[in-house]
């Protein structure tokens, strides 16, 4: 029997205190956005809302980097606290946090420099340009905070303190969310405003992520824990690839989206810049749902890793079905608001007009109709990455976005125009759905037998 509750404890009762921080903190993270998309909605209007979504890709981007080493480094650290290799455990958070520092500063470094190349990449019409550069060029400060905290926080719940690490993000979130209105609607920064309130609470929540640096529970560091190795890195990278590869592909996605719906919708009644700003909307409240769904796959992720290193299979099966019921309870009640309340949740991001909400409306319903089963794709994954089989965990992350979305955004709307846009979504949340359950359930048999 271990002497680590990761090893004894009751499942439920480990996911429950691992994933209710964590989910927390995915929800607080996912706000930074989120409480940007309503305020700028609500004080500059949809070319502004627009404009957020077209930077979007730079935050998911970011995001990619902060799960190829926070979520690499927690995996092999939770594998090597379940083998009793403490040391071992160091020397991987250690470096991850390192080279979170490296791609971080290289980040920053690339994207501003590259700015306006690649927003209009990203789908910026002539109107919302100015808009995007001006926020775009200042959230991009704080994108090397974000990559270390993020990052930070996955070492801080592999180390058994998930309650800290969804203090980092609550505290940020906090000051964002004060921030807003103070520059947006006191100072009258606009825009401005809103992309500096977004970094002040970056750089908050980031402060208090590098203080747990000398709290760990299971580890010591010394000094050579944080010199920077390839082979480390390398390692490291190998076990993080498949959620940060899944974040690359959704980028890809957007971009694609992005300049989809500017393209047919100019052949519409709705123009180029009304799809753009309903798309953000729909997509930022759907990241709602997913922020829950990555909480619990970050929250299962050390429970699955450190029993699948113990070699207790069963405990493994049953983190992983327990952390999928929780899923599907939470999708079931974000499939009924977005189906039955479009309206009521597309108004909280400020007003348009008819046409703008109609289309908003239509796209929610549609593009999110298999919601409740789109989170079974992105717990799969994790597990595969879970158990150190990080190749399955990237091309399971692939699925959904690469192998099924793209090629429908690409193919349908040649037929059906923007509904082609709006229907891929859809077909490619139930395709991804059915290859996941697939692969799992081969996984699963095979650690039964073997148990």
């Amino acid at each position: 029997m271990s002497d680590n509750p990761l090893g004894y404890e009751k499942i439920s009762k480990l996911l429950k205190s691992f994933a209710v921080p964590s989910i927390t903190a995915t929800l607080v993270g996912s706000l930074y956005n989120i409480v940007d998309q309503i305020f700028i909605g609500q004080g500059v209007g949809y070319l502004g809302n627009a404009a957020t979504n077209v930077a979007y890709p730079f935050s998911t981007i970011c995001l990619a980097i902060s799960l190829l080493v926070g979520i690499g480094s927690a995996s092999r650290f939770s594998l090597y606290l379940g083998n009793k290799k403490p040391e071992s455990a160091a020397r991987a958070a250690g470096n991850g946090i390192s080279l979170m520092i490296v791609l971080g500063l290289v980040y920053l470094i690339l994207g501003e420099s590259l700015l306006s190349q690649l927003l209009i990449l990203f789908g910026a019409t002539k109107e919302v340009f100015p808009f995007a550069q001006q926020y775009a060029g200042v959230t991009l400060l704080g994108m090397p905070f974000l990559i270390i905290t993020n990052g930070m926080s996955n070492l801080i719940r592999a180390d058994g303190n998930p309650r800290y690490s969804m203090a980092c993000m609550v505290l940020g979130a906090a000051a964002n969310t004060i921030l807003d209105p103070l520059f947006i609607f006191v100072f009258h920064w606009g825009i401005f405003g809103a992309a500096l309130a977004t970094i002040l609470g970056q750089i908050l929540s980031f402060l208090f992520a590098v203080r747990y640096l000398w709290r760990f529970q299971t580890i010591r560091f010394e000094k050579s824990c944080f010199r920077l190795s390839i082979k480390e890195s390398l390692k490291t990278c190998s076990m993080g690839i498949s959620s940060s590869v899944n974040q690359i592909a959704i980028t890809l996605v957007q971009i694609i989206l992005y300049n989809s719906l500017t393209y047919y919708g100019a052949q519409t009644v709705y123009g180029s810049d009304i799809p753009l700003a309903a798309c953000g909307i729909v997509m930022k409240t759907n990241a709602i749902i997913l922020a829950i769904v990555v909480g619990i796959s970050q929250g299962v992720q050390p429970i699955i890793g450190f029993n699948y290193g113990a070699g207790q299979y069963p405990r493994v099966r049953e983190a992983y079905l327990l952390a999928i019921k929780w899923n599907l309870t939470v999708s079931a009640a974000g499939f009924f608001l977005l189906q039955c309340f479009p309206r009521s949740i597309i108004s909280l991001f400020g007003d348009g007009n008819e046409l703008y909400l109609e289309f908003a409306v239509l796209f929610m319903r549609i593009y999110l109709f298999m919601v409740l089963v789109n989170g079974v794709q992105l717990l799969s994954s994790s597990f595969f990455t879970a158990i150190g089989k990080a190749m399955k965990g990237a091309l399971l992350a692939l699925t959904r976005q690469v192998f099924f979305l793209i090629p429908l955004l690409l193919v349908l709307p040649l037929r059906f125009g923007i509904m082609g846009v709006l229907f891929a979504g859809p077909i490619a949340d139930f395709s991804a759905f059915l290859l996941s359950v697939i692969l799992v359930s081969i996984e699963l048999r095979k650690q039964k037998s073997g148990c």
